[in-house]
């Protein structure tokens, strides 16, 4: 992906600006609506959910007169509401990881998105729409190792540095319902020899190291706290909510393992019945558009996936770019689609029993 570094002094785009720019962008495309309509977003949250009402809401409403709720939680919790509406969707779009979003296009529950709404498309890096275009790729983003550098002076280097005795007890890890466990899981797999057919080694190193954790986190922002209360040393997160969290004082770091971090492919859907398609086409513009994409790789330490974006030097230290991002594994959605029933099944058997 061609992205360009470039000094935060002279690039860096307030939200105002990012506002008013995508603003003008989509009251081109298209006209306000008559009156208000509310668009219903299945997002993530936390500091996720608050920068994108900064970088997205704001704009799309000004531009629309539509209003926006949120509805809060995470991929499994957003995939199990829409499979529980049984194609009368009362979300417009969901945000979920592409494991998920590829579950539910198999189970024909995301409609197709129509591309020739979407100015920004032909911007996109390759692979951000895939195929039968059930959904979008929105950003980059990756599991990797989040550390306190108070406790930890030299970074992790390596997903085996988390099995390290000095550190029982000082670490956290993530319960495979979610992203992040369910990657470090593949992640510690592939390091023992299993494959993604073949989860045992996986299932083996996970049982021997649970008993070092202090907590298997089911949101990412349970340990935020941990790290506050310097309770933990190392975690296997999200680089993006590193960035967020350091910003605000905790003494938190990202490292990306010698072995490669799992890269996250974020995706924005359309539900099947969704009640709002068109105007679901115009928020996704406006996620997807430079300015949109810009305001968010600075704010959140996204991965932009729009080529036209500029990132600057200290985003660039956060985000897969260079030879972190060269080094992403991407295990095959479908395949992690298929499997999750039962990786979910025998981790609650035979790691947390």
């Amino acid at each position: 992906m061609a992205m360009k570094r470039t000094d935060r002094a002279r690039r860096r785009m307030t939200a105002g600006t990012a506002a008013a720019a995508i603003t003008a962008a989509v009251a081109v495309a298209a006209p306000a609506v008559a009156s208000a309509e509310e668009l219903v977003i299945a997002t993530f949250g936390g500091s996720f959910a608050e920068d994108t009402k900064t970088c997205h809401i704001a704009a799309f409403e000004q531009a629309t007169g539509a209003t926006v709720a949120m509805k809060v939680g995470s991929s499994v919790q957003h995939a199990a509401a829409i499979r529980a509406m049984g194609g009368r969707s009362q979300f417009d779009v969901a945000y979920m990881d592409d494991s998920l979003a590829t579950q539910l296009a198999n189970e024909k529950l995301l409609s197709e998105v129509d591309t020739g709404k979407l100015t920004n498309a032909a911007d996109l890096i390759p692979g951000a729409i895939p195929e039968n275009k059930r959904f979008v790729v929105f950003m980059l983003g990756a599991t990797a190792l989040a550390y306190n550098p108070e406790m930890m002076p030299e970074p992790p280097t390596s997903w085996t540095d988390l099995a390290d005795p000095k550190w029982k007890g000082k670490i956290a890890l993530g319960d495979v319902t979610g992203t992040s466990g369910m990657q470090f899981l593949l992640a510690m797999n592939r390091m023992h020899g299993g494959t993604i057919d073949n989860i045992d080694p996986g299932i083996a190193a996970l049982k021997e190291l649970a008993p070092s954790a202090v907590t298997f986190y089911t949101q990412a922002d349970q340990i935020v706290s941990l790290f506050e209360r310097g309770e933990i040393a190392m975690a296997p997160w999200y680089p993006d909510r590193v960035g967020s969290a350091a910003d605000k004082g905790v003494k938190v770091a990202v490292a990306y393992p010698k072995e490669g971090a799992v890269g996250i492919r974020p995706t924005l859907s359309i539900p099947e019945g969704a009640p709002h398609a068109d105007l679901a086409h115009k928020f996704i513009d406006v996620v997807l558009s430079p300015e949109g994409q810009a305001c968010f790789a600075e704010r959140k330490y996204a991965g932009p996936v729009n080529t036209k974006v500029e990132l600057s030097d200290k985003v660039a230290k956060i985000v897969p770019t260079g030879e972190a991002r060269d080094n992403l594994w991407f295990p095959d959605p479908q395949t992690v689609a298929s499997n999750m029933p039962d990786w979910i099944r025998r981790w609650q058997r035979e790691v947390t029993r």
